[in-house]
């Protein structure tokens, strides 16, 4: 079985594949002061009872990175392991200035979403976590760039941080986009409001995409991510909802590095 760990800013994905198929997915809070024997024990309670003989791994946050290379060399040595980093063979060509800034969990989803969808034209994944990414598939599986905005979470934060009057609010859609009250009027704010960035956005990238590809015919626009349930049904502009895109991913890398 091969584990996946997907190592966000805020939370950890992990999910153990039999073959192709995901049989099981954990999330949990990334703290990047972990040692590498934190890791183990946290994993490991998380994975006992299945036989892992294979581990495909990537990370945004630099410093528990550099502790899961411990863990792996001291619990996982005996087994094949996957780093998206660098010099891995992922099969995506990156058409960006510099393709080192490009995050590994940007590239995997890319390489899931074309593997997904790619058949349909081009794609744009909108990956709803610490900050929202929108990531733009070409016809050939390119990665051709995208817009990062601030997440909503961080959004919401700041705005209960700077305003005086403002506090935080359960993250629900209202009953109507005219708030009654200021919980109503944030949740509207935010909800609605971070649906309608999305649809700009993708919007504006489906019109270069019909530029720069004359015979597109459909763009699929996917949406992953920890918080992409609450823009689900409110987007106007989203085709799929692929929660485990990233750990798909993951296991579509680790088997061209087999």
């Amino acid at each position: 079985m091969l584990l996946t760990i997907d190592v966000g800013n805020t939370n950890t994905v992990l999910g153990i594949f039999d073959g192709d198929e995901l049989i099981q997915s954990w999330r949990v809070k990334t703290d990047p002061r972990d040692t590498s024997d934190e890791l183990w024990l946290q994993y490991r309670s998380l994975i006992e009872g299945y036989k892992v003989d294979g581990l495909a791994i990537c990370s945004t946050v630099p410093a528990i990175l550099r502790e899961i290379r411990t863990m792996i060399a001291t619990y996982f040595s005996d087994i094949r392991c996957t780093i998206i980093e660098p010099g891995t063979k992922t099969g995506v060509p990156l058409l960006v200035d510099n393709p080192k800034e490009i995050g590994a969990d940007r590239i995997v989803n890319t390489l899931a979403a074309f593997t997904l969808y790619g058949d349909k034209g081009p794609c744009i994944v909108v990956d709803f976590g610490t900050s929202t990414n929108l990531d733009v598939v070409s016809p050939k599986g390119e990665f051709l760039g995208g817009a990062l905005a601030p997440g909503i979470e961080i959004s919401v934060d700041a705005l209960a941080a700077r305003a005086a009057q403002l506090r935080k609010v359960e993250l629900i859609r209202p009953k109507s986009v005219i708030g009654k009250n200021t919980v109503e009027a944030l949740q509207s704010g935010t909800i609605f409001g971070f649906a309608g960035q999305v649809d700009g956005l993708v919007n504006r990238i489906i019109t270069v995409l019909e530029n720069d590809y004359p015979e597109t015919e459909n763009v699929s626009i996917i949406a992953t991510g920890g918080l992409a349930p609450l823009v689900l049904g409110i987007s106007e502009m989203i085709d799929y909802h692929e929660p485990d895109l990233t750990l798909i991913g993951l296991r579509l890398v680790h088997q061209r590095n087999a």
